[in-house]
């Protein structure tokens, strides 16, 4: 691409668009090939919020895409004054040169092992654009996001909780063991233990810091998802015409997993975008609620009362709405409006088998279900009665039988059989 990157008329549009018109796992790598040959590097790194499934977004060397933490991505962005940083950082691990750009949206890019030279006042403002616009379409991607990323979202999501839970649970238990060992009077120097504990505890602390960061990324509190609602439909109330009374959820309510908040927020916009574009319809009532189980959303119109679920603009709403397990009720009353009411589950439903998937044995979809339900092996082992090399064995199978690849890869396939 050489000076492309900085000289719009050679096409530099067309190739942002390119970017933004890749799915939400592939906007990675193609935004690493677009700038590859003016900012060499090995690795590139999206880290965005908005997406809470996969915050990341990966492309390069596998010992950095691997390993790279949420928690090395959040320092990094941390330590940044102003919109772009090239500089060492450990990502991955290990110590690199990088250059990162931060959006309005709050999401970085981060491109790895990069030749600070090559990188000049013109390439960084260039890169700077391309990214607002590139971060900006990831969370419209996200808001509109098809029922098959959500199912992957979610998969991906319970993966990631499992995973931290288990890393939380082993690393407290070492270090609390590691404790009493070094606070037993058996040990005579009394500096080295003292030290010994205080790095102790610090691990404990920093250990607890992860699972805390990783548990704000997968919940956010229900009344804070709500007001986010609120500024998203704040340019329609303003300049649509429409009267907008939102009545917010408790306080207390319970936090949601972050699919939840994202793909009701999603379902609430696109259900008054529908309502709105009746010429009957100037005020709509929003209200959120939970009961513990679920998030309950109410919208009603003043309109003609002539809605149903697969009017134009609710039929995809109700297909986003069954990916995640909800309910989504329409009942019109001629002349008195519409009432839409959604009911999202806050946790997965369990379910006893699957849908079938051709060509695989009954144990191999009891496997497939606890999978898809974010069960690691040793859960599964003991839920099934079997050993851990067996379970690791049948998912060795439905993987070969599936054309999968991944575990996440099946419990989206799982998901969607459940969904079915």
């Amino acid at each position: 691409m050489g000076t492309a990157l900085s000289d719009y008329s050679n096409g530099l549009m067309g190739q942002v668009h390119a970017v933004m018109s890749q799915s939400l796992l592939g906007v990675a790598a193609a935004l690493s090939s677009m700038i590859q040959s003016t900012i060499a590097h090995s690795t590139l790194v999206i880290f965005t919020e908005d997406c809470t499934g996969r915050p990341q977004k990966k492309a390069g060397l596998a010992e950095i895409t691997d390993r790279v933490t949420i928690t090395e991505l959040d320092d990094i962005r941390s330590t940044m004054d102003g919109a772009a940083l090239v500089r060492e950082a450990t990502i991955g691990g290990s110590q690199h040169k990088i250059a990162v750009w931060r959006a309005d949206t709050n999401a970085i890019v981060v491109i790895v092992d990069v030749a600070e030279v090559a990188i000049d006042a013109t390439i960084v403002a260039t890169v700077q654009e391309v990214w607002e616009l590139i971060a900006l379409s990831i969370r419209q991607q996200v808001a509109a996001a098809s029922p098959s990323y959500l199912v992957d979202s979610l998969a991906a999501s319970r993966e990631r909780a499992s995973l931290i839970a288990d890393l939380t649970d082993s690393h407290a238990t070492t270090l609390e063991t590691i404790l009493a060992v070094l606070r037993s009077t058996s040990h005579s120097d009394a500096a080295a233990r003292q030290r010994s504990i205080e790095v102790a505890a610090s691990a404990m602390v920093q250990l607890r810091a992860v699972s805390d960061r990783d548990r704000a990324l997968a919940e956010e509190p229900v009344r804070s998802a709500f007001e986010r609602l609120r500024d998203d439909l704040a340019p329609l109330v303003k300049h649509g015409g429409l009267d907008v009374e939102f009545v917010p959820p408790p306080t207390e309510g319970r936090p949601l997993p972050g699919e939840i908040a994202h793909a009701a927020r999603a379902v609430v916009r696109g259900a008054v975008l529908a309502l709105s574009g009746s010429d009957s319809v100037d005020r709509v009532r929003i209200q959120w609620d939970c009961d513990g189980s679920n998030l309950l959303i109410g919208i009603r119109d003043n309109g003609a009362g002539d809605l149903h679920s697969m009017s134009p603009g609710l039929s995809q709403l109700t297909a986003r709405v069954a990916v995640l397990d909800g309910t989504f009720n329409v009942q019109s009353t001629t002349g008195w409006g519409s009432q839409l009411d959604i009911a999202l589950p806050l946790d997965a439903t369990s379910s006893s088998s699957l849908s079938e998937v051709d060509g695989l044995t009954r144990r191999e979809h009891d496997v497939l279900t606890l999978l898809a339900a974010g069960k690691r092996n040793r859960a599964i082992a003991e839920e099934l009665s079997i050993s851990e090399n067996t379970v690791k064995f049948h998912v060795a199978n439905v993987l070969r039988k599936t054309g999968t690849t991944s575990r996440s890869e099946l419990a989206a396939l799982g998901g969607v059989a459940r969904t079915a």
